[in-house]
């Protein structure tokens, strides 16, 4: 893991096309801004789970069988 210290109104640059920016701190919460192109997903970590637990779910032989059953 790379850590880096930024303040407000810094940004940093991943693979040319995506910036991050530091947009506030308040307290122990910082605000960041992200740029990136339409066809990179951006998504919160806890959100990220979620999906990939729904779609592990999915795959599961039980996950199959309810489709089925759903679409008769």
């Amino acid at each position: 893991m790379l850590a880096l210290s930024r303040k407000k109104n810094e940004a940093l640059i991943i693979n040319n096309n995506i910036e991050i920016r530091i947009l506030e701190i308040k307290g122990e919460q910082v605000k960041l801004g992200i740029s990136a192109p339409r066809e990179v997903p951006v998504y919160r970590k806890e959100v990220y789970t979620q999906i990939q637990e729904a779609n592990q779910e999915a795959m599961n032989a039980d996950g199959i069988a309810n489709l089925k059953e759903l679409l008769g």
